[in-house]
């Protein structure tokens, strides 16, 4: 379950983000080729963070497709089976998208103005 250790990192990259602010939430952007299980990432993300400024942050996740550019300039979505010819020409395509794990946004508590 690599999300345990996805979620590690994310809390660390958060954290130094916050500083000693309260995190309300993390806006994710994952790429189906991560192979990422969204409620099993939130699931790791509450055990992670329990205890710390993280804990009750909220984490949304957008799935990102898998995006396809072939040698003609053809671009196109991934949808099912992972097929890397181009499906107007037939030519073998390069992968340009479907591989993200961004942050996108990170809402902390206001500070106190005293």
């Amino acid at each position: 379950m690599h999300e345990v250790a996805l979620s590690t990192q994310l809390a660390g990259v958060v954290s130094r983000a916050a500083g000693d602010r309260r995190v309300l939430s993390v806006h994710l952007q994952i790429g189906q080729l991560r192979q990422v299980v969204p409620d099993t990432l939130r699931y790791a993300w509450s055990m992670v963070t329990r205890g710390t400024l993280l804990a009750e942050a909220s984490l949304s996740i957008d799935s990102l497709p898998v995006r396809l550019t072939c040698p003609a300039g053809h671009c196109s979505e991934v949808d099912g089976e992972l097929d890397l010819h181009c499906p107007r020409c037939g030519e073998i395509a390069a992968i340009v998208g479907g591989e993200e794990f961004t942050v996108v946004d990170i809402e902390v508590e206001s500070l106190s103005v005293d």
